[in-house]
């Protein structure tokens, strides 16, 4: 990593989520100098913030001046009365931590001081996605950009260098399936099926939180130990043999009552049912006929691999957005592709970009 110095100008983009936190070290020429994801589970308390935002710095070594932005999802924990709230509370307490310098993003609104926050509270509120999609459609005018994280999954038609989405809240893009509560960590497995094929017959689903896609794409091994942060199922740890068994419970099994090999098979099975969801939920937006057969589907997040098999199901180019990065090295590019709202809010925060005229 270069060295950074005083007189150099840094950004710094925060990402701070309900499970993760995420922050991105960018130059003034948009090059990203680190990246990093902390646990922050919110929903146990403020002080999970506390911890994460000290993690995230010590992991850092933010340089003297930098400028800070910050975006969000984390008001959506259900320690906050409502989304206005949760705002509130997480600007305030990010506020006392990073002192003044610190700009908060607010959608179409561009980036408001702390002063301004209550007031701009829900176009602040889940704004993330389109820190990223707005970042996203300069670099690609045209395209479908699908961001696919522990939770949840995004997607945004690009036109003419803009995003093209239909909702701006929560629920306008879950009814619009701009907004898919999917994602390849936290998602329990019941959410995807309730029949699932195994040893050769259809076998129900139990309703119960008993496994999370982690285990599917643990066993498929797809899922990168570094992404691989959510606490499991049943507070065990994450080996084949624990794995398998949280997977094996799914259909009222135990682990012992086959191999590895039908463990395996069963979480294929399980990966192709989220697949058929996020399937439905690309041809509902491919039908707004907004951009050409075969136009690049662009993934990020920890599921690009799921974008990736999209694209060659659908027969469109795919593109990681990783690629579509600056950064000092390929592992920090990477990672940035992974954790690209805290990148794509510290690029919007350089004065000479700006994110007035993107959203």
């Amino acid at each position: 990593m270069t060295e950074t110095t005083p007189s150099a100008q840094y950004y710094l983009g925060w990402d701070i989520g309900g499970a993760n936190l995420k922050a991105a070290l960018v130059r003034a020429d948009g090059v990203a100098v680190k990246v990093v994801q902390v646990p922050c589970p919110l929903w146990q308390g403020l002080d999970q913030l506390d911890a994460a935002l000290a993690l995230a710095f010590a992991q850092l070594s933010v340089p003297p001046g930098t400028n800070h932005s910050v975006t969000m999802t984390g008001e959506l924990a259900d320690i906050f009365p409502d989304r206005p709230s949760g705002v509130w509370e997480i600007a305030s307490r990010i506020r006392a931590r990073l002192d003044e310098d610190v700009l908060f993003f607010a959608g179409a609104n561009g980036f408001v001081p702390f002063e301004q926050v209550q007031a701009n509270a829900n176009a602040i509120a889940s704004a993330n996605w389109l820190a990223s999609a707005a970042f996203v459609a300069r670099k690609l005018k045209q395209g479908l950009f699908i961001d696919i994280g522990s939770t949840t999954a995004d997607f945004v038609l690009l036109q003419d260098g803009r995003p093209a989405n239909l909702g701006r809240t929560d629920a306008e893009r879950m009814q619009y399936e701009e907004l898919v509560y999917t994602g390849v960590a936290r998602t329990s497995l019941m959410a995807l099926a309730s029949r699932i094929p195994f040893a050769g017959q259809w076998h129900n689903v139990a309703a119960e939180h008993f496994a999370t896609t982690a285990d599917v794409y643990r066993l498929t091994g797809e899922l990168e130990a570094a992404e691989d942060m959510a606490a499991t199922a049943d507070g065990a740890g994450k080996s084949i043999e624990e794995t398998s068994r949280r997977l094996a419970r799914m259909v009222g099994r135990d682990a012992g009552d086959a191999d590895k090999a039908a463990w395996v098979h069963l979480a294929q099975a399980f990966k192709q049912q989220q697949l058929t969801l996020l399937r439905h939920a690309t041809l509902r937006n491919l039908s707004r006929n907004l951009i050409r057969p075969g136009t690049p589907f662009i993934g990020a997040g920890a599921g690009t691999f799921l974008v990736r098999e999209l694209a060659q199901q659908l027969g469109h180019e795919f593109i990681a957005v990783s690629s579509l990065l600056k950064a000092e090295s390929d592992p920090v590019r990477n990672w940035a592709g992974i954790c690209l709202p805290a990148y794509a809010v510290a690029n919007l925060g350089i004065p000479a970009t700006g994110a007035e005229s993107l959203c």
